[in-house]
């Protein structure tokens, strides 16, 4: 719990270093557009509430903070998509799926977990789109919200389940992720900007590049030797291993959320810039690296 506290405080202070120098940069050139930056601040805020309540309390409070990020996340996903009346009663069961989901967690039940949502929810999710007046258009829709349920709900629930698996080691492990998520994504972000030339999708996200995928997976394999005596279990090697795993699977949520918003608002420039600040682009690595670091875990260590 102490190191746990030390990392949320060293965070906390780095965060509110950060505020106040672009407080002081946007008063000193106010010429100068600094609106992604600050969006991308306060949303780090906000997730770092999120994931502090996720590893200082009760495995309730984890679940039930998790589970309203999946929601604000699964909402904002929706938000993009050019809907129907009939694809109402189809995003109503889709939310109904969050806390059943967090049910399984809740009692501990892998199997169901693991399941429920791939297999069940997505043979369920067509029924209420074909009872629901018409089937144009039923391929697109009822496809787009299973995306969206795998990865704002299943994926993100992971985060969850951590706790569950392992009581001693859960909580840091999530915020060993989190902060190696994030910081994979501030340095692909920033190097990408500076330095990038070579981009990996133009016509999707001109940000990421590969010169910022090999600077992100060199300094977030350094963080992760920095910070895994704190708050992991592993050794040297499982961590360096961890931070490489974490960096290559954030960079293909990454970009694979960015070509997703880009086919879901094409032609819709408003939306698409009214997006930028939304939680969604800041869990949009987690949604692979969760899922992938838990099994990765569960596999090679006995204590999960």
């Amino acid at each position: 719990m102490v190191s746990t506290l030390w990392t949320l405080a060293i965070i906390f202070l780095a965060l509110l270093i950060v505020t106040i120098a672009i407080y002081g940069v946007k008063k000193k050139e106010p010429n100068k557009d600094f609106t992604d930056v600050s969006m991308r601040v306060k949303t780090w805020w906000g997730m770092f509430v999120v994931f502090g309540m996720a590893t200082l309390f009760t495995q309730t409070v984890s679940l039930i903070s998790l589970a309203v990020l999946c929601f604000f996340a699964l909402k904002e996903y929706f938000s993009m998509m050019k809907t129907r009346k009939a694809d109402r009663r189809l995003f109503l069961w889709s939310y109904l799926a969050i806390p059943i989901q967090f049910y399984w967690i809740y009692i501990g039940w892998y199997g169901m977990f693991i399941v429920f949502i791939p297999v069940y929810v997505f043979l369920f999710l067509p029924l209420p789109r074909l009872l629901g007046k018409g089937t144009s258009g039923f391929l697109r829709s009822v496809s787009s919200t299973q995306w969206g349920v795998m990865l704002m709900v299943f994926g993100l629930s992971h985060l969850a389940f951590f706790q569950i698996a392992s009581p001693q080691y859960g909580a840091n492990l999530v915020l060993f992720l989190v902060v190696l998520t994030q910081v994979n994504d501030v340095a692909h972000h920033f190097i990408s900007i500076y330095f990038g030339k070579r981009k990996v999708v133009p016509s999707a996200n001109q940000n990421i590049t590969w010169e910022g995928f090999i600077g992100a997976v060199i300094i977030t394999v350094l963080v992760a030797y920095f910070i895994y005596p704190h708050l992991t279990p592993f050794s040297v090697k499982a961590a360096l291993l961890s931070g490489l795993l974490i960096s290559i699977t954030g960079f293909f949520g990454s970009l694979t959320i960015s070509v997703l918003k880009r086919d879901l608002l094409l032609g819709n420039e408003e939306k698409r810039r009214t997006i930028k600040g939304t939680y969604l682009n800041r869990v949009d690595s987690l949604t692979y690296t969760s899922p992938v670091f838990l099994h990765v875990i569960r596999y090679f260590f006995d204590f999960m």
